[in-house]
């Protein structure tokens, strides 16, 4: 449970990163968010997290010939679809943020693919979280 909220919290990050670092990407209206909008930002990493589990794997299982194809680059577009569907996900349930067209929504994936990368090397990885915590 707490390697899961571990892993909320880093999506959370990374999209905080993401709202307020890359022009296009509004959380509501244009601006930074703040204190107010944690609970916005955590329910968007929720389902930006279940967006990942559930649709991601489809879709590269269907896309798998293109992938090959463009020896891996396909995954960024992936990546692109499922930040631009988490956005649209969560304006459904009020929570989402609007991506102003493709190149926003391109490296709004690249940003939380990278930050998330790097602050999920510093959470433990299966075989040594069951070492510490049986």
């Amino acid at each position: 449970m707490l390697r899961l909220l571990l892993r909320l919290a880093i999506s959370a990050v990374a999209l905080w990163i993401v709202i307020n670092g890359i022009p296009g990407v509004f959380n509501g209206v244009p601006g930074i968010a703040g204190p107010r909008d944690v609970g916005s930002i955590i329910a968007l990493a929720f389902i930006f997290g279940l967006v990942n589990a559930l649709v991601r794997p489809i879709l590269i299982f269907l896309t798998c010939p293109l992938i090959i194809l463009t020896l891996g680059l396909g995954t960024l577009l992936i990546n692109t679809l499922m930040f631009w569907l988490a956005g649209q996900i969560g304006q459904w349930f009020g929570v989402g943020f609007t991506v102003d067209g493709f190149w926003p929504a391109f490296f709004g994936a690249l940003i939380v693919s990278i930050v998330s990368v790097v602050l999920s090397l510093f959470v433990p990885n299966d075989r040594e979280w069951r070492r510490r915590h049986g």
